[in-house]
């Protein structure tokens, strides 16, 4: 078993969650406003070539955090445009993530009605 790849993941990912939480608690910026930022930051990355180097060195530490999500997403579009034109960048991002998407949905429902909420006090 290669532990080195675990550590690596453990790695990257820990450093990107170490950086939103930095801007989590060093600036006004919102969770929100960060996660769009993650996300932003994959898809300029992804189009540029430069996530994908750390995607396959890092493996899950870089492609679980928002930032694989955006990466996802140029590459679908990259590859929809490949295939079928200036189609492909509106129809690409959302071939390409709707497993990871349907998954979200779908687990996200099962706990709804698994679990209770209760109000904050």
């Amino acid at each position: 078993m290669d532990y080195t790849m675990y550590l690596k993941a453990f790695l990257v990912g820990g450093i990107l969650c170490a950086i939103g939480q930095i801007l989590i608690d060093r600036t006004r910026l919102t969770p929100a406003r960060i996660l769009t930022i993650y996300v932003v930051a994959g898809v300029i990355l992804g189009a540029l070539g430069l996530y994908q180097p750390l995607a396959d060195w890092a493996g899950a530490g870089a492609a679980v955090p928002l930032t694989g999500f955006g990466n996802v997403l140029a590459k679908g579009v990259k590859k929809a445009v490949a295939e079928s034109g200036v189609l492909g960048v509106f129809t690409g991002g959302f071939s390409s993530s709707a497993a990871g998407i349907c998954a979200a949905v779908f687990f996200g429902i099962i706990i709804a009605l698994l679990c209770k909420p209760k109000e904050k006090k």
